[in-house]
């Protein structure tokens, strides 16, 4: 037990799925447009408006999700406008207060359940009434949630008419898009999003692809000048082709659902053995990110075996937090159930 079995720290610990990494290998001698515009980086493109039925999006490859948000928010306002936020946002949590850093703030609400609510967003908004503050101006949900949870269909059109109603941008973080869109629990298409968002990305870091984003922006306010504001980042990559190549391979043939079916798949399979032992969750399951809780003494055990986060501490229990990928095979969850069962 003394030797570390497997990680379920992120769904990124593999480098890249072997189809992504041969697509790659295939062009890698090739002369090719730079800056996003080459043969590549168009048809992926193609393929991201086909796949959310959006013919007049733009499409623009990033290459992580932090650097994704911070252009498109940064783009999206004025100096004193401020973005809304559940409190476990990505954007505030775990981004270094990038958006702080570019002048914004961040005005975060409890939410529930690891989600904003449109009652959180119009709280928002009464509360900022004049010059002396802030003025919202975009409102920022992950699609799942950092709890792993998911939008109804209903959550979300409630969210997008409050944000119409106040004349607020929509703006989803897509990081784990794959693994919401392809949860047995999910009620949502991804052409109900491109109707519902005015901007959101579809994640390939976290499915399957060595790095890299697609940002959508169907708001046409949105799209004037964009590559300007890429470029003044960092974010505008002189060898797009990368990225690009990378997501033609994920979604010509239905790879990218693939890998995020097996990651929820592999996730739900996990929180059933879990529960199936005693053991509960600080959020239901309902995609590859559970937060299950644990006696302190099982986690120090687990620990030894695996890897994973101890999410928050509950006195003489712990939340941890543990992710499936599109690489976790079958076997390994039998494996940590087997062990979870001897340690309880």
């Amino acid at each position: 037990m003394g030797i570390k079995k497997y990680s379920f720290r992120s769904d990124y610990c593999e480098l890249a799925h072997p189809k992504v990494l041969e697509a790659l290998a295939n062009v890698g001698r090739a002369q090719l447009d730079s800056y996003g515009l080459d043969e590549f980086s168009l048809r992926a493109g193609e393929l991201v408006k086909t796949k959310i039925n959006a013919p007049s999006a733009d499409v623009h490859f990033i290459a992580g999700g932090t650097l994704t948000n911070l252009v498109l928010i940064s783009s999206a306002l004025r100096p004193f406008e401020a973005v809304v936020a559940p409190e476990s946002g990505h954007i505030f949590v775990h981004e270094t207060g990038a958006i702080e850093a570019i002048g914004h703030k961040v005005c975060v609400m409890r939410g529930e359940g690891g989600k904003l609510r449109a009652t959180d967003i119009e709280a928002v908004v009464v509360e900022h009434c004049d010059e002396h503050m802030v003025k919202p101006r975009l409102v920022y949900i992950s699609l799942s949630a950092e709890s792993g949870a998911i939008y109804t269909k209903e959550e979300l059109l409630e969210i997008s008419r409050c944000c119409r109603k106040n004349n607020l941008y929509l703006y989803i973080d897509g990081a784990r898009l794959g693994a919401a869109m392809n949860s047995p629990f999910v009620d949502l298409k991804y052409e109900d999003i491109a109707n519902m968002a005015d901007a959101f990305y579809v994640g390939g870091t976290k499915n399957g692809a060595l790095f890299g984003e697609a940002l959508v922006i169907l708001n046409n306010g949105l799209k004037a000048d964009f590559r300007f504001h890429l470029k003044q980042k960092g974010a505008l990559l002189a060898k797009g082709a990368a990225i690009g190549v990378q997501f033609e391979a994920l979604l010509r043939d239905g790879l990218y659902d693939e890998l995020a079916s097996n990651a929820v798949a592999m996730g739900l399979k996990l929180a059933d053995g879990i529960g199936e032992l005693g053991y509960g969750f600080l959020y239901p399951p309902v995609t590859n990110l559970l937060i299950p809780i644990f006696p302190l003494g099982v986690a120090d055990k687990l620990h030894m075996i695996y890897d994973f986060y101890d999410w928050q501490n509950l006195g003489d229990m712990t939340a941890a937090r543990m992710l499936t990928s599109w690489a976790t095979p079958e076997e390994m969850i039998d494996g940590f159930i087997a062990d979870l069962k001897n340690i309880g």
